[in-house]
């Protein structure tokens, strides 16, 4: 795959992600993915195989409320590295979450196979989801 099919598959996944599409996110995910979540909260850490990443995303949407909103503002794409830039909007149990972020995605043989998450406030993420 090329730059431009890189960018489609992420922005594919961020739809999907939006939409709680589960089934498109497992189409887009390699069965050995590695998701990688920074900070020391309850939700980080390194996440293996499609199978648990999909569990982390799930486990947003629960701690969330459901109104986890994440507006991507620009993905940037390479052959084998592709950069999303993102804001993140949440608010629960009187917690509100407001910042912005990226997540650098590694594609191999048209899957996502690997996800960074960089954020610009990881302790304040971090306090959010605990």
């Amino acid at each position: 795959m090329g730059t431009q099919e890189n960018v489609e598959l992420v922005r594919r996944g961020y739809e999907a992600f939006s939409a709680g599409d589960m089934a498109t996110l497992g189409e887009i995910f390699a069965e050995d993915a590695v998701w990688h979540v920074a900070g020391d909260g309850v939700l980080s850490g390194k996440k293996e195989g499609r199978d648990a990443i999909l569990a982390y995303f799930g486990e947003l949407g629960a701690r969330s409320g459901g109104n986890l909103k994440v507006t991507v503002e620009e993905i940037i794409g390479g052959e084998t590295n592709t950069v999303a830039v993102q804001h993140n909007q949440a608010e629960s149990g009187g917690r509100s979450l407001d910042q912005d972020g990226v997540i650098a995605f590694r594609v191999a043989d048209g899957r996502i196979s690997e996800g960074r998450e960089f954020f610009q406030d990881t302790a304040k993420g971090d306090a959010f989801w605990a």
